[in-house]
């Protein structure tokens, strides 16, 4: 075992993928002699040489594009976003191309594309976004939001592996603030399963990225109000672990759903109405959502800790679920 930071643990990720399969490359803007935007391939170009840590025009469309092109000719694409917020411009690849390959005439498209997200790092409104809820609409794609250097490795490992397209979202606030003790061994997490960060007997909040710690914090303040908060990490938004959710509410009977995402048609939503529709008979109260306000993401410090979920907003609402 040793110690690693969250971003350390994808910069390991990469290389041991780079390593183990001459099919895996890099490619985006300032990725390769720079090493990338949050220094995440820095010595890759050193490393790898310049055709397989590929230096970009500034065109996310256009290098998302020929991407797919190399996946569908069987390479291993891994495109970097400088942060996810650009991801938009290549909408039209991802959803109208890469998502459809395989629907259309069962071609496998082998393509990851890293998106540092999030805010509370004082980037404003078009460096910030949380933008999950774009993609999670779209059949075809995978998309997994890992909180902890573990998870972090693990996800970007097998998608890496993977024959479809995953979005792997790294929480730019987590990059150098968690450190986590991993194995030195190789190892993948399954995409697809989420994870009980925290047991719990009263209530269940469901949530994913650095909302995580978010609401383990808030758990550690609730025991002094004897209520016991158990936390589940999604780890995968797209597929959803439904059997994971659906036990969990069945324990606690009571469910909160966290996300840093604005809150209006986010992942939260597609959440309750699942639990509404599946295991409604549990519920000892309403499914409770926690979420960003529908505006753009602040630029002003105490504006943007207004805006984003904090331990003081779960423990409100769930001291209220509790009373139910």
């Amino acid at each position: 075992m040793k110690e690693i930071s969250y971003i350390e643990a994808i910069s390991e990720a990469l290389k041991e993928e780079m390593e183990r399969d001459k099919d895996v490359f890099i490619l985006g803007e300032d990725v390769g002699f720079y090493g990338g935007a949050f220094k995440v391939t820095e010595g890759f170009y050193e490393r790898f040489g310049e055709w397989r840590v590929l230096d970009t025009p500034l065109s996310e469309s256009g290098f998302t594009g020929a991407a797919i092109g190399s996946a569908l000719m069987g390479m291993r694409p891994v495109v970097e976003m400088q942060f996810a917020d650009f991801i938009s411009c290549a909408f039209d690849q991802i959803v109208n191309v890469a998502a459809k390959n395989y629907y259309r005439w069962g071609g496998a498209t082998p393509i990851v594309i890293r998106a540092p997200y999030g805010g509370n790092i004082h980037g404003g409104p078009y460096h910030s976004q949380c933008p999950e809820a774009w993609f999670f609409h779209c059949p075809g794609l995978k998309i997994v939001a890992p909180s902890m250097p573990y998870d972090a490795k693990g996800l970007l490992k097998a998608a890496i592996r993977d024959d479809n397209p995953v979005i792997c979202l790294e929480h730019k606030y987590l990059y150098r603030r968690i450190k986590e003790n991993i194995p030195e061994d190789d190892f993948i997490v399954p995409i697809g399963k989420a994870d009980i960060k925290r047991e719990g007997r009263d209530i269940t909040i469901i949530t994913y990225g650095a909302m995580v710690h978010t609401a383990l914090e808030a758990a550690k303040l609730l025991e002094g109000k004897e209520i016991d908060i158990e936390v589940l990490d999604l780890r995968t938004l797209l597929p959803l672990d439904k059997e994971a959710i659906f036990s969990s509410v069945k324990k606690t009977n009571k469910a909160m759903i966290l996300h840093e995402a604005t809150k209006t048609g986010g992942i939260g939503a597609e959440i309750s109405s699942l639990i509404s529709e599946e295991v409604f008979d549990h519920l000892d109260g309403p499914i409770i959502r926690i979420a960003a306000p529908d505006t753009p993401v602040p630029y002003s410090p105490p504006m943007e800790e207004f805006f984003i979920p904090n331990a003081s907003d779960v423990i409100k609402a769930a001291e209220r679920l509790a009373a139910y």
